[in-house]
């Protein structure tokens, strides 16, 4: 079984950070993006994880002890709904290159995002997960995460129309 190592993502990150989602688009399963989204796009996205509040980590192979390991993962806390009452709440993003897919490191990542949540005042995670990602709501699921809401066909993706699941879990 590998093992992973994580720390916060720093800016030269943000192009592996962007490949990575970019390489999820095309499923149709991860994320409502419908075509790959540059670098630039996503910098003020960068600059707002605060790794004081809202942290983005990358991910490494543990084993893999060159200088630069490469970036096989990425996982991101990020505020839900921005108003001051909500701050103990935060959406958890998990996305995994896809050779890493299937390999535990989804749960590796959502094991040290309910450990560490209490470390930046949250005490509850959510997800937002389609309804036909089966292994995403599994894997939220192994890990007590409930279904709170679900958001029928609210998404549609190249004409087919896709529920949203909101599942959420009390860490402290």
């Amino acid at each position: 079984m590998p093992s992973f190592v994580h720390r916060l993502a720093r800016p030269e990150d943000l192009p592996s950070i962007v490949d990575i989602y970019n390489s999820t688009i095309a499923s149709r399963e991860v994320t409502a993006d419908t075509e790959p989204v540059s670098v630039q796009s996503r910098q003020q996205w960068f600059e707002e994880h605060d790794p004081a509040r809202r942290p983005l980590w990358v991910i490494h192979d543990a084993d893999d002890k060159s200088a630069d390991p490469a970036v096989i993962g990425w996982m991101s806390y990020s505020n839900f709904y921005g108003r001051p009452a909500y701050s103990g709440t935060a959406e958890v993003s998990i996305y995994i290159a896809e050779a890493w897919r299937g390999r535990g490191l989804g749960r590796y990542c959502l094991e040290q995002a309910i450990a560490y949540a209490p470390e930046i005042a949250v005490h509850t995670l959510l997800g937002f997960i389609f309804g036909h990602n089966a292994p995403s709501l599994g894997l939220f699921k192994k890990f007590g995460f409930e279904t709170w809401a679900n958001l029928p066909r609210v998404a549609n993706l190249d004409g087919v129309e896709r529920d949203l699941i909101i599942l959420g879990k009390r860490v402290t």
